[in-house]
């Protein structure tokens, strides 16, 4: 499995922090498409980056950092194919993949420690998506994206 991540200036240290917990699956293989200074970078670039990777297939999953969280889950939103879920908590990661079959996870640096961070990861690596009536409802939101 190929997992994408990235960061704005305002995440840097949580990146960090994710990838030592990526290093835990060995079948991992991580794409760090930066930043990598604290210097200032725009979010919704690093987004793109990340997501080109996903849609393509280059990359299972995504994980986009910046300060909240916010303005990276709503750049990768905007890109057809992604299903981003801005996560801050372990509930919430597992139900993204569980009943929105998320393909990117998103965090903040600014709003989440390094030790929730790595539960959330984790939690979102490990569920899969339950399909059923999950998947009609995962198909009418990407049928928004015609619109």
């Amino acid at each position: 499995m190929k997992i994408t991540i990235g960061c704005d200036h305002g995440a840097l240290a949580l990146k960090a922090a994710v990838k030592d917990v990526l290093k835990e699956f060995p079948d991992v293989e991580v794409d760090d498409v930066g930043t990598y200074t604290e210097d200032s970078v725009d979010y919704p670039d690093i987004a793109e980056k990340i997501c080109a990777k996903v849609t393509s297939g280059e990359s299972t999953f995504g994980i986009a950092l910046c300060g909240t969280g916010i303005g990276i889950s709503i750049a990768c939103n905007k890109i057809h194919g992604i299903r981003a879920a801005l996560c801050g908590d372990v509930y919430s990661a597992k139900m993204s993949r569980h009943h929105n079959n998320a393909n990117v996870l998103a965090m903040g640096g600014r709003v989440t420690g390094p030790g929730p961070a790595g539960e959330i990861v984790r939690a979102f690596l490990t569920e899969q998506f339950d399909g059923g009536r999950h998947e009609r409802r995962v198909n009418k939101i990407m049928a928004l994206e015609s619109k």
